[in-house]
């Protein structure tokens, strides 16, 4: 490190993302986004009226799509906060509310950037384990007495718990945060967006990346009561007014206008998901009911480290994990049929060779 890097920042451990390698063709189930494009009407939503705007600054309260939000969801704009990708609306969030007498608690087992974000912030932080099934403990969550944030469905595992279990975890603390990221709640879990009316201090979040098909455009929003919008917003203009750009808005804007072209996607995504979970429970795996875009898997007697780098010598990319609880699985993304189909005969090129 430089002579110039702040000591707070000594001993902090960078969130990894999934692998982005460039030597050759890979198919890429290792970072939970997607080959398939975005809706037809994104494209045309970039015209040259746009483009000849673009000497302009875009609308920093970034109406335009929050209202496209609201009116999905159903409330006022002023209920939406919205930002570049899910990570950077958490990350407000984490600024605004979080700190060194705030702390916040988490499963063992999640998205590895909350960890992160509470070094990065000074927040102290408590990791909840999740049962031996790897479920959430809701029971130990109502009892925290942190502030709480939860992955719905959490992540690697793919696993959910109902709105019902939400709403006690938020009554059993009404002075205690909820933050329920909700990535990958389109591929099989109800939203936790009709609890916000009647729970001050829940606040749910939702990302364009996985169903909306736009993990490169990053684009994230956050529903929660208005006057905790409102303490967000305030952290956002102390740092990044412009967080998003005007093209990006109208890129969310046109995916949420095409409703048929984005439930065919998720249908075909849950299909896909299924299909592949029962090749590989035919192949001796156990995978855990998923209810998101991804599998996460294991087999016995197998090592998924090396199942994992047999998969990519084959030209196919997944994620392995090495903690301790969860080194003996792989997660894979659910891509396209043929995509699957690759990975499916690599991993029986993988078996046979042992």
């Amino acid at each position: 490190m430089s002579t110039f890097f702040n000591e707070r920042y000594a001993g902090i451990v960078p969130y990894v993302p999934g692998e982005q390698p460039h030597d050759r063709p890979y198919v890429k189930l290792n970072a939970n986004e997607t080959s398939v494009p975005a809706a037809p009407g994104v494209r045309s939503a970039l015209d040259d009226d746009l483009f000849a705007d673009l000497g302009r600054y875009a609308d920093p309260a970034a109406l335009p799509f929050r209202r496209a939000v609201a009116a999905r969801f159903g409330v006022d704009a002023s209920w939406v906060f919205a930002g570049n990708g899910s990570d950077e609306v958490l990350a407000f969030f984490f600024l605004a509310c979080f700190g060194p007498r705030d702390p916040v608690c988490f499963p063992d087992i999640t998205y590895g950037f909350y960890r992160t974000y509470c070094d990065a912030f000074g927040v102290p932080c408590r990791e909840i384990p999740l049962k031996c099934d790897f479920s959430l403990d809701v029971d130990a969550f109502c009892a925290a007495s942190e502030h709480v944030v939860i992955a719905n469905p959490n992540a690697p595992t793919g696993l959910a718990v109902s709105p019902a279990d939400i709403e006690r975890i938020c009554r059993a603390n009404p002075r205690r945060l909820v933050i329920v990221d909700e990535a990958y709640v389109d591929f099989g879990n109800p939203t936790c967006v009709p609890l916000v009316e009647t729970l001050d201090n829940l606040v749910v979040v939702q990302t364009f990346s996985k169903s909306r098909n736009l993990a490169g455009a990053h684009i994230g929003f956050a529903i929660a009561r208005p006057d905790l919008v409102d303490d967000v917003r305030k952290v956002k203009m102390c740092f990044n007014p412009f967080n998003m750009s005007a093209p990006t808005m109208a890129l969310g804007v046109a995916a949420l206008a095409d409703k048929d072209y984005y439930d065919a996607c998720i249908e075909r995504t849950v299909a896909e998901r299924e299909r592949t979970a029962e090749e590989l429970a035919h192949r001796g795996f156990t995978v855990l009911p998923s209810h998101a875009n991804f599998l996460f898997a294991s087999r016995a007697g197998t090592d998924a480290s090396a199942w994992n780098a047999s998969l990519r010598s084959q030209g196919v990319l997944c994620r392995h994990y090495s903690e301790p609880r969860i080194e003996d699985w792989l997660r894979i993304t659910v891509g396209t049929r043929e995509e699957m189909d690759a990975f499916l005969a690599a991993t029986d090129a993988f078996l046979g060779g042992r």
